[in-house]
């Protein structure tokens, strides 16, 4: 039986001498800490972690700790009194700020992050090591976090409470499911069809190869310009995040606005398919598309729209035609696009000379045992963890420790909707883009048996940049604006959020802003000094560029297709529903 405090004695005296030694305690494991770093990096070549950096770090975290006890110590006293707002939305329910010890427990890892994250920036070596640290630091601290675990986690452990344990049953059922379908859940994936209730525009295969479907969309005005147009969309992907829903499809605002349009819909490459080289993505993929939009048409030259990877595929095969003397692209469109990878953002921490000849090994054209396939569940989970708060923890939090059944997204049931990978055409896109750069270099390359030069392409270019993008940074787009020089005619636009969100933004929502100048100076910092910022999607301002790239207006057709070009089925098509 615990004996009571004496008259007149601090009943928190006790906590005070904690404190003051968890205090003691906690200097002694920074300075332990910091002191196996410095060894660490003294193991690694050419890294180093300055002694005066580590004084100050340890100097700080000692300041900050005791702040951050005394503030504990207050919270304790006025019993009842919410702590301070922590300033992260892991952290933000009342359940942890009306909880003093979840609140303290929540500071204080807060505070080993910020300690964590400042000890890898002041590494001192060459930049991709440094990266890399950083990287592995953020995602050992992401994972690390209070909020990811049961008997940490107050507002899990409250429902808990509150169902009889339900939650924690309907949890652990979410998981079982998650672990059968060999992905995590972002979204009632069940809530979603492709055809039913995304990728509903109106339309009809065309055309077919073992790569890709031609899906031709339905004119919903009674002209269409005479120039059609043709999307490419990323491979890694499915096309029709350019066609989630009737009020965010960037397909049925171009079909409004008067655009004969045509999409290439990729095939998700099986094991018949794993040989399939780079050479034969850019012959198969857009050449091919591009002969059968003439073809159906009857138009000489043909507007074009790359998005992501796909637009480094369009330029590619725009550079390939000129190669040969053939101009068939009246304008390109470039989304989100890199044609100069020297600057890859996040994503350069994943490719060395090492590691893309590992790629080649396993699965490239030389692998011992043939060619092989990038699942596209790797490439899912890779993208994941770029943001891994938000893509990956978030529903370890939400679908595990609450069991709650995430919400219909469509945006993140495409995103879940993933697709493989040549291992050829992984391997030589790896190795000559984000590795040594060469694409953007005239004549390094051979590709389809002609040297390769992106300058060649002449015809009016307009390239949009997301400001927030972490897999295609806006300064890197920039740079293409540098790499087309032979065309003369180019626009450059930024839009705010990120890779995906920034693109998908409808013109009828009015959401975010974008940024625009009619002069391009030679670098991004420049560009944006004297950029004007309007409110809203920068969809009209494509439209409007697009629509002087078009031509006149002529009767909308009345079938899909020609002669040589029957339907071959109803848009969406069934390579778009073939599952990695």
């Amino acid at each position: 039986m615990s004996k009571k405090p004496a008259a007149g004695a601090d009943p928190l005296a006790p906590m005070t001498q904690a404190a003051a030694q968890a205090a003691q305690a906690a200097q002694q494991n920074v300075q332990a800490f910091g002191s196996a770093m410095t060894e660490m990096w003294k193991t690694m070549s050419g890294l180093s972690l300055p002694m005066d950096a580590m004084a100050k770090l340890q100097s700080d975290y000692i300041t900050q700790a005791t702040a951050m006890w005394n503030g504990a110590l207050t919270s304790f006293q006025k019993e009842g009194a919410p702590a301070a707002p922590l300033g992260d939305k892991r952290f933000a329910g009342d359940a942890w700020t009306k909880n003093p010890a979840a609140a303290l427990y929540a500071q204080a890892y807060l505070l080993n992050a910020r300690t964590l994250m400042q000890m890898a920036e002041s590494v001192q070596g060459d930049a991709k090591t440094r990266s890399r640290i950083r990287f592995a630091v953020q995602q050992w601290v992401d994972a690390a976090s209070p909020a990811n675990f049961l008997a940490t986690n107050p507002e899990a452990l409250a429902k808990a409470v509150e169902t009889k344990g339900e939650s924690i049953a309907q949890g652990l059922q979410l998981l079982w499911k998650d672990i059968e379908q060999g992905h995590m859940s972002q979204t009632d994936e069940s809530s979603f069809e492709v055809g039913r209730n995304v990728a509903t525009s109106e339309g009809a295969v065309v055309f077919e190869n073992d790569l890709f479907q031609l899906i031709e969309y339905k004119p919903l005005t009674a002209k269409v310009y005479e120039r059609p147009m043709l999307f490419v969309p990323p491979c890694i992907n499915k096309y029709y995040i350019l066609d989630l829903q009737p009020e965010n499809s960037v397909i049925r605002y171009t079909v409004e606005n008067g655009h004969r349009v045509f999409v290439v819909s990729w095939r998700n490459p099986d094991a018949s398919l794993a040989a399939t080289t780079w050479d034969d993505y850019i012959e198969r993929g857009p050449i091919a598309a591009i002969a059968a939009v003439q073809d159906i048409t009857g138009a000489e030259t043909i507007n074009t729209l790359g998005f992501c990877v796909g637009g480094t595929i369009l330029a590619s095969g725009l550079a390939v035609l000129a190669a040969r003397g053939e101009k068939p692209a009246a304008s390109m469109t470039l989304l989100t696009t890199l044609l100069d990878f020297s600057d890859t953002g996040i994503l350069d921490v994943f490719v060395d000379e090492a590691s893309v000849k590992l790629r080649d090994m396993t699965i490239g054209a030389e692998a011992p045992g043939g060619p092989g396939l990038l699942k596209g569940k790797e490439l899912a989970t890779t993208f994941s963890f770029l943001r891994p708060n938000d893509l990956v923890w978030n529903y370890v939090v939400g679908n595990y420790l609450k069991g709650e059944a995430p919400p219909p997204f469509d945006l993140l049931y495409w995103n879940g909707d993933s697709t493989n990978l040549p291992g050829p055409m992984y391997c030589w896109y790896l190795r000559n883009t984000y590795l040594t750069n060469a694409l953007r270099k005239p004549g390094a390359l051979t590709v389809c048996g002609v040297p390769l030069d992106l300058t060649k392409i002449t015809c009016p270019t307009f390239i949009y940049a997301s400001r927030e993008d972490h897999i295609v940074p806006w300064q890197a787009a920039f740079k293409s604006t540098e790499v087309l020089a032979g065309s003369k005619d180019k626009t450059f636009v930024l839009g705010a959020s990120g890779h995906i969100a920034g693109v998908i933004n409808p013109a009828n929502k009015n959401k975010r802003s974008h940024w625009v100048n009619s002069k391009l100076p030679a670098t991004s910092d420049d560009w944006f000094k004297t950029a004007t910022e309007t409110p809203g999607s920068w969809w009209p301002v494509w439209s409007g560029w697009l629509g002087k790239q078009a031509g006149k207006q002529v009767a909308a057709p009345k079938a899909y297709g020609n002669r040589s070009h029957k339907v071959i089925e109803a848009a969406p098509g069934r390579y778009v529903k073939q599952k990695a």
